[in-house]
């Protein structure tokens, strides 16, 4: 390699590294000189090297003192360029640390990581979401794409910020789409529904085409647009308009003292819901046999998944197959 490709190469290093690479070559260098001038005061390179360290940023420790005029000289080249450039790297190091932060607060920096879950959108659910998640799996990384937000403070809520249109590639590519785990998309609710709906679907639409295999959890306000987010490629539609009117019902025709929201609170803090296989042994039993067997799990049986039919709270003489998928209430992982 032409010496002219060597420096053309050497330049297109970052600045940061390329200063590193600098101080060493430069310390190096002093240090195996000065031990081949002054070999009884520097018997080894390394205690050469060491000179050169500790006199090239200025700390003196004096352990190693050049005896005669060469190497007075060169000590005091040293200082002068070894000290300033020394000095230009810590500066740039601090530089560098100071934009890094100021990039990620403001959201310019690539995640690298993988597995991780994407929010969609900053609003009252994603930052009781983000609780949640953070209580229970302190472990798990996650990423937040908004185009609102200016400034996030991502060491408060310990979450990487991506700022930008989560429609775009550009912007999911930050996020690292590409080796997500999840992502939910949260509606905006800076828009009118229909918007609101429009903005998710075509936000769906662009992380499946990223992502083919990421589960997709999506926010959807007006039911006849469930089954355009289904289209999109959404795993999962969550309609909240129905769910708070079907709680608004409750609370309303509720019978006291049971406060339904409150009560659906505390079992989602703590009880999840799962589907299961039923086990061979129960092939044939009641359902009231089966729930018997799955309290001794701390499960509870609460209904039944057959032929595509949801069936809660069945008669207890229900004879259950093995097409049937049950229905449970377990303790949260």
């Amino acid at each position: 390699m032409h010496l002219q490709q060597l420096w053309q190469l050497y330049f297109r290093i970052p600045l940061l590294y390329r200063l590193l690479l600098t101080v060493l070559a430069l310390m190096f260098l002093f240090g195996i000189t000065i031990h081949f001038i002054e070999p009884d005061s520097f018997p080894t390179i390394f205690d050469g090297i060491w000179w050169a360290f500790v006199t090239g940023s200025t700390v003196g420790y004096g352990d190693y003192v050049p005896l005669s005029m060469v190497g007075r000289m060169m000590a005091i080249f040293l200082i002068l360029a070894g000290g300033g450039l020394v000095t230009f790297y810590m500066a740039t190091v601090s530089a560098k640390t100071v934009n890094l932060e100021h990039d990620l607060s403001r959201g310019k920096v690539k995640y690298s990581g993988k597995d991780h879950i994407v929010f969609i959108g900053w609003n009252e659910r994603t930052k009781h979401l983000l609780d949640f998640v953070k209580d229970r799996h302190r472990e798990q990384s996650i990423v937040l794409i908004d185009q609102s937000l200016n400034n996030f403070l991502y060491q408060e809520h310990m979450v990487h910020f991506v700022r930008g249109d989560a429609t775009e590639d550009e912007t999911l590519t930050k996020a690292n789409i590409q080796q997500a785990k999840f992502v939910v998309i949260t509606s905006d609710p800076s828009k009118n529904e229909r918007q609101a709906d429009q903005q998710s679907i075509l936000t769906t639409v662009a992380i499946r085409g990223n992502n083919p295999h990421v589960t997709i959890i999506t926010e959807i306000l007006k039911k006849d647009q469930v089954v355009n987010a289904t289209r999109a490629g959404a795993d999962s539609v969550i309609r909240s308009n129905d769910f708070m009117s079907t709680l608004f019902y409750h609370e309303i025709f509720r019978n006291e003292p049971v406060k339904p929201f409150n009560l659906i609170l505390e079992l989602f803090s703590n009880q999840q819901f799962k589907e299961l296989l039923l086990p061979e042994h129960l092939n044939g039993k009641t359902f009231l046999a089966t729930s018997d067997y799955l309290v001794a799990a701390e499960q509870i049986l609460i209904g039944i998944k057959r032929n595509g039919e949801l069936f809660i709270n069945p008669p207890f003489h229900e004879i259950l197959t093995h097409e049937d998928t049950l229905l449970v209430l377990s303790r949260l992982d």
